[in-house]
């Protein structure tokens, strides 16, 4: 997913997180409903927003995920520009574009 950090707030691409699908896969709706429950701002419309007290959380959310095997690693890892650093925090479950 496509991420960057803009003045202490994660925003992660509106494009790239995941959709909830009536009737779609339970885990794909699980990943959903626990990245938006963490997120401080997760309209429809616009980009997702993590403070860094949940950074931790989102770290091992994403991992866990990962680690299921049922989703996708571009679903499952964040994806900074090549020019920002990426905390320590997240480096685990991060790379560059």
């Amino acid at each position: 997913m496509k991420a960057r950090i803009e003045n202490d707030i994660l925003l992660l691409d509106r494009e790239d997180v995941p959709e909830y699908k009536k009737g779609g896969s339970t885990v794909r709706n699980s990943y959903f409903w626990a990245l938006r429950s963490i997120a401080g701002k997760a309209g429809r419309y616009g980009d997702w927003e993590y403070e860094p007290e949940v950074w931790l959380a989102l770290r091992r959310m994403l991992l866990s995920f990962a680690e299921s095997g049922y989703l996708g690693i571009r679903e499952t890892l964040l994806e900074f520009p090549s020019s920002q650093v990426i905390p320590e925090v997240l480096r685990d479950a991060a790379t560059w574009e």
